[in-house]
This record gives C-alpha cells, structure tokens and sequence, in this order.
C-alpha cells in the first residue's frame, strides 16, 4: 500500500557531467507518513538543500521515485506535466522568513493560493478564515502583514502552506530566528496542523532547541540519509 505522504526511493542528483560531475543525492531514501512531523538535518554541503528542492519540485532529480499523496510523480522523469500546479495543489512551503504580499490583508494572503487554483473567492476566504482561526490568528484576520508580530506572521504562513491541503509540507527553518520559546510554539503547531489535517510535515533544521521533539530524524550526509526513531521530548 502507497503512503499517503511522501516517499523517496532512490533518489540521485548530479550536478554536471564527466571529470567535473558532483553527486550531490547518492540514493536517498525516506518516508513521511499523514499526521507525520519529521526532522531533517545535516552539515553545510550534506544534500540537504538539494533533497529539500527536489521533493518540493523545484529541481529535477537524476533518478529514482517519488510517491506524493499516494500519486507517483516522480520515476526516472517527473510524471507531473504542470509542476506549477503540484507546488500550488500538493506542497506547502513554510520558510525562515513568512514571506507574506504587504500589500494584501492577512485572510487575501492565505485565500490566494486557492484563488489561482479555481477556487471560487468565497470558497477560499471561507477556508483562510477557518485555518487562521485554528491557528489562533482569527482576530487579526483583516490586518496587514506590517501590523503582525513576527509569531502571528509565521502562524500565517502556516496557514498558506494548509489551505489547498497538501498530502506534504516542507518547512525549512521555520524556527531559527526565534527564541526557544517561539520556537517550541512553533513546532506545537506543526504537529497539532499535521494531525488535524492529516498532512506530513518535514522540518529541515540545525536548530538544536526543537531537535529533540521529533519521533524520526532523517540525517544526510555526503548526499545520503540515516533515519534515527528515539522517544521525543513533550513539548511543553
């Protein structure tokens, strides 16, 4: 049976060709179940932002599978003709940096996304709204970006990464210029949003604050991967 989350196999990345060819992925494998929050790290120049990039579709793999939402998108060649429309539909994205549009409202930052993918602006204020209120961000749902504290801007750029319910999110240092208090807040919510919505979340950090509350670790180094299950510390 397919996971519903994501699932590498294989996976290789080469940069160039001949004499001067760098293997930056040498057969990565993973597994990110529904309701899943995973943590990946490793060293500068590991693999880490290359996996990173090719499980959001941004680059291209050399080989390998990837399954997405129990969908192979990936097999030797994307399988996927519009990318475009798989980062928008099936992959959220949470980043150091919210990244909201200044000019739009906070509910107008969240409902964009389902707005470009046909839903109607009713449908998507309705599904903004609803996740900005599980997020605790309800009340400030017609404010602009400047007006937000830098939690608040981050609890909506959890809420963009939600609303078209991707099978995957993939956060990449969402905690590392936070305190270990905001910090912690933020990995709370992840794992409350990946069981709520039943979404697999990767979390790609060196941020030694929030390491210890994962279940599974994935390490890369030298362009391959080392899972590590432990007992993760509550987060409190």
């Amino acid at each position: 049976m397919q996971s519903k989350g994501i699932q590498i196999e294989n996976m290789r990345k080469r940069y160039g060709a001949g004499d001067t060819a760098v293997d930056a992925l040498k057969g990565v494998n993973m597994q990110v179940n529904p309701g899943e929050v995973v943590g990946l790290i490793g060293p500068s120049g590991s693999g880490k932002s290359t996996l990173l990039k090719c499980l959001g579709a941004v680059i291209e793999p050399s080989a390998g599978s990837m399954t997405l939402g129990g969908e192979i998108i990936y097999q030797d060649g994307w399988i996927i003709n519009d990318l475009r429309a798989l980062r928008r539909d099936k992959i959220g994205f949470v980043f150091q940096a919210p990244y909201l549009i200044p000019f739009l409202d906070v509910t107008d930052n969240v409902a964009l996304l389902p707005m470009l993918a046909g839903y109607s602006n009713r449908e998507s204020r309705q599904r903004a709204v609803e996740l900005l209120e599980a997020l605790d961000v309800g009340h400030r749902a017609s404010a602009m970006p400047s007006q937000l504290s830098g939690g608040e801007q981050q609890r909506v750029s959890i809420a963009r990464a939600l609303v078209n319910r991707p099978p995957v999110i993939l956060a990449d240092e969402p905690t590392a210029p936070l305190d270990s208090e905001r910090a912690l807040a933020v990995i709370r919510i992840l794992n409350q949003m990946a069981g709520q919505f039943d979404t697999a979340i990767i979390v790609v950090t060196h941020d030694e604050k929030i390491i210890p509350t994962f279940k599974r670790i994935y390490h890369i180094r030298d362009g391959v991967t080392h899972e590590e299950v432990g007992e993760a510390r509550p987060i409190n």
